[in-house]
């Protein structure tokens, strides 16, 4: 009897569209590479296999590069890393900028990622962005994102973002931005020598920001040293539900960032929190504790409306 032995590549191209790796077993040997191929505007998903590598790429998705998924092979070792920050300077000798150090841009519609590591590599320099987010529909799933200050940026003011079952890291406002954003079942860490889990600048016109669900908060920082989060303008929403929250977390929970109107128009809230950090009763007095109610108004159709994010489901192999 002859048995036919199959490729992997034979065997990834029938499941995936592109895939990348380090050897010759593969489309590309870098992600932009396979973000440049994809054609622009496709209306049906491009699946994109990421070999485990390291891979040190600024990586950009631009806006014609819809419905595309990267699938990692491992999140703990497929990573997409870059080392820019904020105060580096560019070829004509300026800084950069807070946007200008992203890692890597997503400013496409329907992107979808599983099961890899973005990171930031500067290290603790100031912001330092390992994702910003600008389009709408994109999830994140069993994915890490490694940084200091200013991590993830989910920029996109009309953007609709869901993280599930997430790792995220940094010190200082590693969770920022405009977007509309829930984080279900993720651990959320803060590095020690920062003081700021989030820092939301809510449109004010967006009934919601950042919704955390059955999160967890854990920190290698002292007892009492961490904000849940401050308001980066004058409008910011930020609610915890159901989250446990270590004991780095400080007693009154919130910060104004010196900004007196900024209590009055933003909207901070916690529902049952649970742990260490919990402290319902002694929260600043400008946020808020939700009664059972108002917390069953956080669902996925109320914030996203009506788009769902398992309409970004990756198919397993």
């Amino acid at each position: 009897m002859i048995v036919s032995l199959v490729s992997f590549s034979s065997l990834a191209q029938a499941k995936y569209d592109i895939v990348v790796g380090k050897g010759r077993r593969s489309d590309y040997q870098t992600v932009q590479q396979a973000i440049d191929a994809i054609p622009d505007f496709r209306k049906a998903i491009t699946t994109v296999y990421i070999q485990a590598g390291t891979y040190k790429e600024k990586l950009i998705l631009p806006v014609s590069k819809t419905n595309v998924k990267f699938i990692g092979e491992d999140a703990a070792t497929t990573i997409l890393t870059f080392d820019n920050y904020a105060d580096r300077l560019n070829v004509f000798g300026e800084k950069m900028g807070t946007s200008g150090s992203a890692s890597f841009y997503v400013f496409a519609d329907g992107f979808t990622a599983e099961n890899i590591t973005f990171e930031n590599s500067a290290g603790p320099v100031g912001q330092a962005v390992a994702v910003r987010v600008d389009g709408d529909r994109v999830v994140f799933r069993n994915c890490r994102f490694l940084g200091f200050q200013d991590t993830l940026y989910t920029y996109g003011k009309d953007s609709r973002q869901y993280y599930d079952h997430c790792y995220i890291e940094g010190t200082t406002d590693f969770i920022f931005g405009a977007s509309q954003a829930i984080f279900n079942q993720c651990t959320i860490f803060s590095k020690n020598g920062g003081h700021y889990v989030t820092a939301a600048n809510t449109d004010i016109d967006q009934a919601y920001g950042y919704v955390f669900l059955n999160c967890k908060l854990e920190s290698d920082a002292p007892r009492h040293d961490v904000y849940l989060g401050r308001p980066w303008r004058d409008d910011a929403r930020t609610v915890f539900i159901n989250c446990e929250l270590g004991e780095h977390i400080k007693p009154e929970g919130w910060h104004n960032w010196g900004k007196r109107y900024a209590e009055k128009r933003s909207f901070y809230a916690e529902y049952q929190s649970s742990g260490p950090g919990a402290n319902p009763e002694g929260r600043v007095s400008w946020s808020r504790q939700l009664t059972d109610a108002q917390a069953n108004k956080y669902t996925l159709d109320a914030v996203f409306g009506s788009w769902d994010p398992a309409e970004n489901e990756i198919v397993k192999p």
